[in-house]
């Protein structure tokens, strides 16, 4: 693929993958806020230890098969048979497994509705797998408009649904039928809009030449989504639902624009820099741009939302949930590190064998079990700190490690970010000043804050003619000449 086109696909993709991921946030945070409003932090913490289950069982589920079938150069038909044989199989059994384990996971935690949810919720393994090969097929298409549009639509059918189920009175059930209904309508819209079926027959053959590196990437997945879950299956046990609760809603409210930014730029980029990765140059630059985009992006919001917590809760929702406020001011640090991080790993899965993925999480998982295992049995707020402090040391690992392969150097990095962190500090700053400088109505203040905010980072971006402004501007021009 030409340069030129390639950079079109790109920059069209990120711009569809960032709108439906922009637009399902907004949307799920909406959703979010009346489900919060309408039930009690102890239902919200009934429900975060079997969610922390399946986000485990679905990286064992997909055993890194379906990122293997985007990375390989030509899958054949063989290979999407099998892997989707794979994952139904793994993902059933699985189901299974947990839903019988339900009642003795209820009794160690003194959480009875974890045996009571666990036969639905759990089916969210299954369902996950029946679409897996078509998300696969769409991405190495570069269909991410179409992606999108399914995304959303799932998220606004499951958004409302939740709604409603919270306003009948149905408790934890809304929360169960939110997951479950915008997985199957994921999975409907991906099977109507395919072409692909699985006809013929799989291939063991398909799947020993894909384990080495799927098993590498689901051994580091495994790992790191077990890692980042371990708090909630501590803290469930030795704190009330209601603290684990309010723990686990603040990095889920957190979690909300990380993920929409790191996903849309990730599910782009994988495969765009797959293709350019015999360009030494094209890629060092390439990776660059794309870690400094999302800095600019990444660390304003983050900043922000730490500094106007207190009044944003306040005025969204009720004094039930004020106890979260210092989890989220603190746990928002992690979105200016995650992100980044996660970028310089997609570099990794696409220059890198798989053993040295395996190897670099063993020493990112060494770091984040001294962090537990010093911070969970002093105090939450000590934990909150701890994922600061894990969000940063992973980003640093995964750098480092990316060192090997491309000509990003460190120097490059270090000012490519600092631009970007000086700026948007003295956004903070400044938006703090503005809320111990405006008393009086909380709406007038919070809105004092954000026309502040704002006006701070694009003016300082201005002035000082940050690079990345000037990348977003082309961007956007480009698209709107379309």
């Amino acid at each position: 693929m030409a340069a030129k086109q390639l950079r079109e696909r790109v920059t069209e993709g990120v711009a569809w993958s960032m709108a439906e991921k922009i637009g399902s946030m907004l949307l799920t945070v909406a959703v979010r806020l009346v489900i919060l409003r309408l039930l009690s932090p102890d239902i919200l913490g009934c429900i975060a230890i079997p969610a922390a289950v399946v986000a485990v069982a679905m990286v064992i589920a997909d055993s890194g098969f379906s990122q293997n079938l985007i990375r390989r150069d030509n899958p054949s038909p063989a290979d999407y048979k099998s892997v989707f044989l794979f994952n139904m199989a793994v993902s059933t059994g699985l189901y299974v497994l947990l839903t019988a384990a339900a009642p003795a996971v209820a009794r160690y935690y003194a959480i009875p509705e974890i045996a009571e949810v666990a036969p639905v919720f759990f089916l969210l393994l299954p369902v996950s797998s029946l679409c897996s090969v078509q998300n696969a097929i769409f991405t190495r298409q570069f269909r991410f408009a179409l992606l999108s549009k399914v995304n959303f639509l799932s998220s606004l059918v499951s958004g409302l649904a939740a709604v409603g189920l919270a306003l009948a009175g149905c408790g934890i059930w809304s929360l169960v039928g939110e997951r479950l209904l915008a997985m199957a309508v994921r999975a409907v819209l991906l099977w109507r809009l395919s072409d692909w079926r699985p006809r013929g027959r799989g291939s063991v053959a398909s799947l020993r030449d894909m384990a080495p590196f799927s098993v590498s990437l689901m051994l580091t997945d495994l790992i790191s989504t077990f890692y980042m879950k371990l708090p909630q299956f501590f803290l469930g046990k030795l704190y009330p639902t209601a603290t684990l609760g309010a723990f686990d809603q603040a990095v889920k409210l957190k979690d909300m624009p990380v993920t929409a930014a790191t996903q849309s730029v990730q599910s782009v980029t994988f495969p765009a820099l797959s293709e350019v990765r015999g360009d030494a140059p094209k890629f060092a630059e390439s990776y660059r741009q794309v870690v400094l985009i999302t800095a600019y992006v990444m660390f304003p919001a983050m900043l922000g939302l730490s500094a106007v917590a207190h009044d944003l809760f306040a005025l969204l929702l009720s004094e039930k949930w004020m106890p979260t406020v210092p989890y989220f001011e603190v746990v928002c640090l992690a979105g200016l590190f995650y992100p980044v991080g996660m970028i310089c790993y997609n570099v990794l899965k696409v220059m890198s064998r798989g053993p040295l993925i395996v190897r670099l999480e063993v020493v990112k998982k060494l770091l984040m079990t001294v962090v537990f295992a010093v911070t969970i049995p002093h105090s939450v707020m000590a934990v909150v700190w701890g994922l600061v402090v894990i969000a940063f040391g992973e980003m640093a690992v995964n750098f480092l490690a990316t060192r090997r392969f491309t000509r990003f150097t460190t120097c490059r990095f270090l000012r490519t970010l600092l631009p970007v962190a000086l700026v948007s500090g003295t956004m903070y700053l400044l938006v703090r000043l503005t809320a111990c400088a405006v008393p009086g109505h909380l709406l007038l203040r919070l809105a004092a804050q954000l026309l502040v905010g704002a006006a701070a980072y694009v003016g300082l971006s201005v002035l000082f003619r940050l690079e990345a402004f000037g990348l977003l501007c082309d961007l956007m021009k480009k698209q709107a000449a379309r």
